[in-house]
């Protein structure tokens, strides 16, 4: 299977290593081409434009920052009438549901099949190939998918087109409130006198603990909140599901009241800091430096 990928971000750069690392032909293109050029080393072939790097491939990845820069692919770089009949989008970027059941929709009017695949994971999980992979779409499609997804981590077919997407914002809300859980009660330790490293290592094992405890935690003690997936991506996500959520007429107050932070915490000059920082704001409303 002849893959392209679309976007070789903090993310996109090393899933496209897995695949070329499994043997398969890969070509990529990043809007700045530089960023994509030294996947050459590991065999990717580097495209110039979108539609050169689309023209032959089986299936093509799309690891974008947001909706609206997946729509500027399709529709004003040319992809949508890059791609030939019966190829395959995996759109793995996450973005508003109603936006990825219209782009099947566009993409199906040409003979080309798409699956919205948003992933969980992050940075340590595209380099580990231990992503987990949610995906919306037709099943047979999901099932000619598989190759593509084998070298990345763990896949479910979780229901029709939008329905990755879905469990990506369900993904995000838990997260971004867990952080924002973990973040308040490392600060409330410290303000206490307690030692916050050795109030999380208390705490794992038991009911707290959670992969959230163990990494974010882990970030916040050391004071490292260098950018994996930044706090603005984890606001895009809050704020597209509670548009999500309005559209099906779902209230969501505690997701309300975390975008409210994280918004906060970009206002206050964070926004470029990885999500666990969070605490950074949190910490500043307790004057704790």
């Amino acid at each position: 299977m002849r893959i392209s990928l679309l976007g070789t971000g903090l993310m996109g750069a090393p899933m496209a290593r897995r695949l070329c690392t499994a043997g398969l032909p890969v070509t990529v293109w990043n809007r700045t081409k530089t960023r994509a050029e030294p996947l050459a080393a590991c065999g990717a072939r580097i495209a110039d434009s979108v539609v050169d790097a689309v023209r032959d491939a089986d299936a093509v990845i799309t690891m974008l920052e947001h909706g609206e820069a997946v729509e500027d692919l399709l529709f004003a770089q040319g992809l949508l009438g890059a791609m030939s009949p019966g190829s395959l989008l995996v759109d793995m970027s996450s973005i508003r549901p109603a936006q990825a059941r219209a782009h099947a929709q566009a993409l199906g009017s040409s003979g080309v099949a798409h699956l919205d695949a948003p992933v969980s994971g992050g940075t340590l999980g595209a380099e580990a190939g231990t992503l987990a992979i949610m995906v919306g779409g037709v099943a047979s499609d999901f099932a000619r998918a598989a190759a593509v997804f084998a070298p990345l981590g763990r896949a479910t077919h979780v229901g029709p087109h939008g329905a990755g997407q879905l469990a990506k914002l369900a993904n995000q809300m838990i997260v971004g409130i867990t952080i924002g859980a973990v973040a308040e009660a490392l600060l409330l330790a410290e303000r206490g006198g307690a030692d916050p490293a050795r109030v999380r290592e208390a705490l794992r094992g038991g009911f707290a603990d959670s992969r959230i405890l163990e990494v974010h935690g882990q970030r916040m003690v050391e004071r490292d909140f260098a950018k994996r997936a930044a706090v603005t991506v984890q606001l895009k996500d809050l704020r597209n599901a509670l548009a999500t959520g309005a559209e099906l007429g779902f209230e969501a107050p505690i997701t309300q009241l975390f975008e409210q932070l994280y918004g906060s915490t970009a206002d206050h000059g964070w926004g470029d800091a990885d999500h666990a920082g969070l605490w950074l704001e949190l910490a500043r409303r307790n004057g704790i430096a």
